[in-house]
């Protein structure tokens, strides 16, 4: 049976794509107003692993492209 722990609130940086799903210590948590339940399906878990691995891919490719442009203002000018 899935562990609960009622009083569980991370903070919202923890969070995946402001889903209800944070990771913590290693473990996925689905996170709800009124308490909390760790994820344990290993599909699941996988598929969270994967998407968490492209959104942080995606977030460094956007500063990355900032960067690139930054630096081609200043040349420009």
């Amino acid at each position: 049976m899935p562990e609960r722990i009622p009083s569980f609130c991370p903070p919202s940086s923890e969070r995946l794509a402001g889903s209800p799903a944070v990771r913590r210590g290693g473990q996925w948590w689905l996170v709800t107003g009124t308490g909390s339940i760790l994820a344990t399906d290993p599909t699941f878990t996988g598929e969270l692993d994967r998407f968490a691995a492209a959104m942080a891919a995606a977030d460094r490719d956007v500063v990355r492209i900032r960067d690139e442009r930054a630096t081609a203002r200043k040349d420009g000018q």
